[in-house]
């Protein structure tokens, strides 16, 4: 080529991006129909691999644009036609207005609010997390298509419900590592996957796993999460804090990870390479972005004093493996980090090729979305009849029944003429949806569900702090005078909350007043509803043979009222199990939040966390749940023995998880559960598992479990498959995962299984 024909096309190319940049900024990333200069750029291809769409587009943009980028308030490059992106959006439990990326406004005033994850942690039920999430997702694509939505939402919250008294516990699906990890692959998945099976590389909406790791402790006492150094042994963290955000990036495929606030080990999680690099990106295999949560990296060089300079906070993060920051602090910081030598631009390139991968992925960059693969999604598509009875329903499916007295529940609405409905939840909207919701499509409270049914008396007893005193004779006046009395107590957001700890157990102020003293003068029976995320004390109700029912709800999304009243009117037979452990409020009072370790130490007097290590009394134990009707369960067949042939001779007491060993290390459980009631219903088949005494293993754990729904008198044959690698697997003082050898016992009901492992 002539030097003539160089100046020529150099000076083409110029004129063709001085055009770009006096156009008015774009609505679309490659939007070839508005501006079809673009259509020279290689990442404005859609035929091309996204790692070399990725590459062009990089080389063209200068430093400071690429800095604009690591942000979550992306700028835009006007130049190349592309548009300023808003990261931020959430889908805890639908599409959310928490975020800036999302809005509601006409024509999509509201969306579906399903119950919080608590709740819906409570159905054990993994299909219904997949199916929760894809009705998610395509009402976020609807409302993207109509600019209200964005296409990456920071959600699950994945954290293990450690402590009771966490305020964001309720955003999670519970205490345990197996149904917390299987929520999370689950519900990302039905997020994530296409609607249309094909490039697996595409992605419907992008979810992110939160709060990588050991994160729970929000504000308690004289601590916050913005100081707070989670000293966390090797085998906890390996044990119980890392499964879920393991199984959500290898197993349901996640598109990105955030990192919270909290040190692990006096090291910021968002600066930590061994964390990020090391283990989500070079272990996990991540194919996505690494977020930081908002403002992490101004909190670790302000607030812990982690470094000296804020360019170095900026440098260090980068360096660790973060992509993309949710607040300004890169933006601000990391041109002085690459000027100074702290930071060389090949590792912004590198995450802002992750983060630019993840928009290709969506779409962002093929132009109008309306003519993309979802493109005829729209507010019709949003609030549908479909979507909100599937609300209903997860809620009917996560109310645990506790306690019910022969003769109480389920009511019969022709022989039962007047209710009392009293209580500080009993009218509940805001408070039935929890944290991080969004505008619901509808409410129905407590009051108007159970109101359908029957003729009611409506008492609110006090506030939900139940500081004063109660409206004790409106109160006792009702329940007297009434067939059946409803109280309906517990929390909301005033009492647990993000950045909001409780350092009580017990229910609120004076509420256990208002419901002793309206139990004792009640006529009928009286069913106690608990609406909280957390746990509470609640023995002197369970020990009160007035309270002749207790129902836990959590916080049961928009028609949570619609879902509790099915259940005391007997329209739906309760299958929900407790995800989490109920102390007394003895715990609370005597054992710091602080304290991170999971196993009892005699020599302190601490008694542990979780159903997997405590070892003190409870109120209710995790998995605790009743149903109408009585299920029976008949082992038809096991594993006895296995065999791991691992070539290890002699006296071996534990062999790596690892390797050849993992082949044909899977137990089947042939299990026959049979509905002896005159009701319909779902159960949930729980098998937990008590490995040899070897490296101080839990005192039983969850291995597998199960869903069944069967008519009156009907019978089912569930298989379940636990394998030694994974889910049988104990983990030693280094974190290592091992396979103990010896006798397990295998325990599904009263049903007991007795299992030999040999190397």
């Amino acid at each position: 080529m002539s030097f003539a024909h160089i100046i020529f096309f150099t000076f083409i190319f110029l004129s063709s991006t001085a055009a770009f940049a006096q156009k008015p900024p774009p609505n679309f990333a490659c939007d070839i129909d508005a501006n079809p200069a673009l259509a020279q750029f290689a990442f404005c291809d859609k035929k091309k691999p996204i790692g070399e769409r990725v590459a062009d587009l990089v080389k063209r943009m200068t430093l400071q644009e690429k800095i604009a980028n690591l942000v979550n308030k992306a700028g835009e490059v006007s130049r190349l036609g592309v548009p300023a992106y808003e990261w931020w959006s959430e889908a805890l439990h639908g599409v959310s207005n928490v975020g800036p990326g999302t809005r509601f406004a006409p024509p999509v005033p509201g969306a579906t609010s399903f119950p919080m994850p608590i709740t819906t942690g409570a159905t054990f039920n993994v299909s219904l997390f997949e199916i929760i999430g894809r009705v998610v997702s395509t009402e976020a694509r609807a409302m993207h298509n109509v600019g209200l939505a964005g296409l990456t939402y920071w959600s699950p919250n994945i954290n293990i419900f450690r402590d009771p008294r966490w305020g964001r516990g309720q955003e999670t699906p519970g205490e345990d590592p197996l149904l917390t990890s299987k929520f999370a692959a689950a519900y990302v998945t039905g997020l994530q996957r296409p609607d249309q099976l094909g490039n697996p590389e595409r992605l419907k909406i992008a979810a992110c796993c939160k709060h990588y790791t050991a994160y729970d402790v929000d504000n308690w006492k004289e601590f916050d999460r913005y100081h707070f150094n989670a000293v966390v042994s090797k085998q906890d963290l390996e044990e119980t804090f890392q499964p879920p955000f393991r199984s959500c990036v290898l197993d349901g495929h996640v598109a990105s990870v955030m990192c919270s606030y909290n040190q692990v080990n006096g090291i910021p999680t968002c600066a930590d390479p061994n964390l990020l690099a090391g283990t989500i990106r070079g272990q996990w295999k991540l194919n996505g972005y690494i977020s930081s949560d908002c403002d992490s990296l101004d909190v670790f060089f302000k607030s812990q004093n982690y470094t000296k300079t804020p360019e170095e906070a900026a440098a260090m993060a980068l360096n660790a493996g973060l992509d993309l920051n949710c607040g300004d602090f890169l933006g601000k910081h990391t041109e002085g980090a690459v000027k100074s030598g702290l930071l060389k631009e090949a590792v912004v390139d590198r995450s802002v090729s992750n983060n630019f991968a993840t928009l290709m992925r969506l779409g962002f960059f093929d132009g109008n979305p309306t003519k993309g693969e979802y493109g005829k999604l729209g507010p019709q598509d949003v609030c549908t009849p479909a979507n909100q009875e599937l609300a209903r329903e997860t809620a009917r499916q996560g109310i645990v029944l506790l306690k019910n007295t022969p003769g109480s529940l389920p009511l019969n609405p022709t022989a039962i003429k007047s209710l009392a409905v009293i209580g500080p939840n009993a009218n509940a909207t805001l408070a039935m949806i929890g944290n991080y919701a969004g505008i619901p499509c509808s409410y129905t409270s407590p009051l108007q569900g159970l109101s359908a049914s029957v003729k009611t008396t409506y008492v609110p007893g006090c506030d939900i702090a139940c500081a004063g005193r109660p409206q004790l004779v409106e109160a006792k006046k009702a329940a007297a005078e009434a067939d059946a009395t409803v109280l309906v107590v517990g929390a909301d957001l005033s009492i647990e909350a993000e950045a909001r700890d409780r350092e009580s157990i017990n229910l609120p102020g004076r509420q256990p007043q208002l419901v002793f003293e309206t139990a004792n003068a009640a006529k009928g029976p009286v069913i106690l509803v608990v609406m909280s995320g957390g746990s509470m004390d609640i023995q002197f109700c369970k020990d009160n043979k007035k309270v002749t029912s207790i129902l836990w709800v959590g916080y049961p999304g928009q028609h949570g009222g619609a879902a509790i009243a099915d259940v005391i009117f007997g329209r739906y037979n309760p299958s929900g199990r407790l995800p989490t452990t109920w102390y007394p409020h003895t715990y609370a009072e005597q054992y710091p939040m602080t304290n991170m370790n999971m196993r009892a130490d005699k020599a302190s007097g601490f008694p542990g966390r979780t159903y997997k290590f405590y070892t003190g009394p409870t109120i209710y134990s995790f998995g605790d749940g009743l149903s109408y009707s009585p299920f029976v369960y008949h082992v038809y067949s096991a594993s006895k023995v296995i065999e791991l042939h691992s070539g290890q001779k002699g006296n071996v007491k534990c062999i790596e998880a690892v390797g050849k060993v993992c082949e044909k290390s899977i137990i089947d459980v042939h299990l026959g559960v049979k509905n002896m009631g005159q009701m319909a219903g779902s159960h949930t088949v729980l098998l937990f598992s008590t490995p040899p005494p070897m490296h101080n293993p839990p005192q039983k754990m969850l291995v597998a479990f199960e869903k069944v729904f069967l008519k009156p008198q009907e019978e089912a044959i569930v298989r379940l498959f636990p394998t030694m690698c994974k889910e049988m697997s104990v983990v030693d003082e280094q974190g290592n995962r091992k396979i103990n050898l010896g006798q397990y016992q295998l325990q599904v009901g009263t049903e007991k299984i007795t299992l030999e492992v040999r190397p």
